[in-house]
């Protein structure tokens, strides 16, 4: 199986132009936040306490006087910390795991697939909790656990990708040179099954930022006095009435975050795949 991708004269998608500028928009966001920011993101301020957008704050302050809009850009990091590393996780752990299950059809591989079949039936917040449950809540945990919820899914697309290039021809070449079950892994599949692999991971990020921020929300995840987004709209919701500037702020820009990464991901596939334009309509 050839796998198709976009040649130099394709124009890029326009999706994935646009969630690439706002990925990476984002990316500097959290980078120079610290620098950017009109205050610092835990400075209390008793006598400015839940104003309303102002001139001064831009995005207004909360319960305790502090600046929402110093917040958001301290707590961008963590947002992307949750995505992008949650989703290096599921990749290391759930490639080796899908190319290993393709390749040993037998017990081994049957086994791997009966565990995964059983992770997936799960449903994903339900094990996060699960595994968050026995240990102190932190940032860094979440980030692993929801890492560990997405690595079945990571694990069964490596191994249908996989399964799809053990008949072509230079993996038959590799087997026939004596080339080690290792070698023809990862030196002659894995390469070829990158593209989909990487669409997939793109993907994830999306659905790993928001599993982190919903267990942030549930208390789970990042702790007082971080201002990780999910904990900013959780921490909102008593004054939801009064100063919904509060939690209304984060939800946007983490909506945007969301909507960002989704578009990268689909232009990612439209771009590695050019047939995916005809077959959609796109």
């Amino acid at each position: 199986m050839s796998i198709a991708v976009a040649s130099p004269g394709r124009r890029l998608p326009a999706n994935l132009t646009i969630g690439a500028t706002l990925v990476a928009l984002f990316i500097v966001l959290a980078l120079l936040g610290p620098l950017i920011a009109p205050y610092p993101f835990d400075q209390f301020n008793v006598r400015e306490r839940l104003s309303a957008p102002n001139l001064a704050h831009w995005l207004g302050t909360d319960e305790f006087g502090r600046d929402v809009l110093s917040r958001i850009l301290a707590g961008a990091p963590y947002s992307l910390l949750m995505g992008f590393g949650a989703s290096a996780i599921s990749l290391a752990l759930g490639v080796p795991l899908g190319l290993v299950a393709a390749y040993y059809r037998g017990i081994g591989g049957e086994l791997i697939m009966r565990g995964v079949d059983v992770m997936i039936s799960v449903p994903p917040i339900l094990l996060g909790l699960l595994i968050l449950a026995i240990t102190e809540p932190s940032l860094w945990k979440t980030i692993v656990a929801v890492g560990l919820v997405y690595v079945p899914i990571m694990t069964r697309v490596t191994r249908s990708v996989a399964l799809g290039l053990l008949g072509e021809e230079f993996v038959e070449a590799g087997r026939a040179r004596g080339e080690s079950a290792f070698y023809i892994l990862f030196g002659e599949i894995l390469p070829n099954a990158w593209p989909p692999i990487i669409v997939e991971t793109s993907l994830r990020v999306t659905f790993a930022i928001l599993l982190g921020s919903a267990l942030s929300f549930l208390g789970l995840g990042a702790q007082p006095p971080m201002s990780e987004w999910g904990l900013m709209i959780a921490e909102s919701r008593p004054f939801i009435e009064q100063a919904p500037w509060i939690g209304l702020a984060p939800g946007v820009v983490l909506c945007i975050l969301l909507i960002s990464v989704n578009l990268l991901g689909e232009g990612l596939r439209e771009a590695l795949d050019p047939t995916f334009s005809a077959r959609y309509g796109k």
